[in-house]
């Protein structure tokens, strides 16, 4: 469906970004597969799944909670010159504390990542989409945080929710240049970042509101990611969409 064309995956080395090129490789597009953190073992599997689907893959490496990195970053994809149909902004960091307790670099660290740095990086790619043709569409991850603010993430969900909202605003500007902008808020899902920072009590008693009382798997994300960049999702701009089994 979109053989071809090419997607920006930001946070590509595990958890949902993972299973985002996962998805993507396995449709046959190419990849420019960015992470924070220099690993031979991304570089080896998108190696693997470059070779397994006939496809290119470019891993990239910058940490969005510094400006130069992330201008690193963009002159590195620039140099790639290669035309970007799909952006994926799925970079992000979670902290957990009450909000009497969290800390001033903390609010700072969660937003550099989970905001600015996007805001900034999104500024840069879309300026180059628009020079792209056909359909062209950028997905924000965001998070069912962003929509229930959860006790002890007041940081994190405030973060999630300005991206919803970012979105929001970018669907209306962008849509002069036929780039849709949509966003997906994940409930609970089987990372390593959702186990690390999250307890046990709180998991149970979150599956409890549940619906399908089960957590989420990343695959499960990446193929709503999927859809909202193909033709299938074409009349579908500024929304956000929770894949949360039916939290309520």
């Amino acid at each position: 469906m979109l053989k071809s064309k090419v997607v920006l995956i930001t946070g590509s080395s595990r958890g949902i970004g993972k299973a985002i090129l996962e998805k993507f490789a396995a449709e046959g597009i190419h990849i420019i597969a960015c992470s924070n953190k220099k690993n031979n073992i991304h570089i080896d599997y998108c190696r693997k799944l470059s070779r397994k689907y006939k496809i290119k893959i470019y891993p990239l490496f910058f940490n969005f909670n510094n400006q130069d990195n992330i201008n690193d970053g963009i002159e590195k994809i620039k140099k790639l010159n290669i035309k970007i149909n799909y952006l994926i902004n799925n970079a992000g960091i979670i902290t957990t504390s009450s909000f009497q307790m969290t800390k001033k670099t903390d609010l700072t660290e969660i937003f550099k990542v989970n905001f600015f740095g996007q805001f900034y990086f999104t500024q840069h790619i879309s300026k180059m989409m628009i020079k792209t043709d056909g359909s062209k569409s950028i997905v924000n991850i965001s998070s069912s945080s962003g929509l229930d603010n959860d006790i002890g993430r007041s940081v994190y969900s405030a973060s999630k929710a300005s991206i919803i909202s970012l979105s929001s605003t970018l669907s209306k500007e962008l849509s002069a240049f036929k780039i849709r902008v949509n966003s997906i808020a994940p409930g609970l899902t089987e990372t390593d970042m959702m186990r690390n920072n999250t307890k046990k009590e709180y998991i149970e008693k979150t599956l409890s509101r549940i619906s399908l009382k089960r957590i989420g798997k990343p695959e499960e994300i990446a193929n709503v990611v999927f859809f909202l960049c193909s033709d299938l999702s074409s009349y579908v701009n500024g929304q956000t969409i929770r894949v949360d089994g039916g939290m309520h």
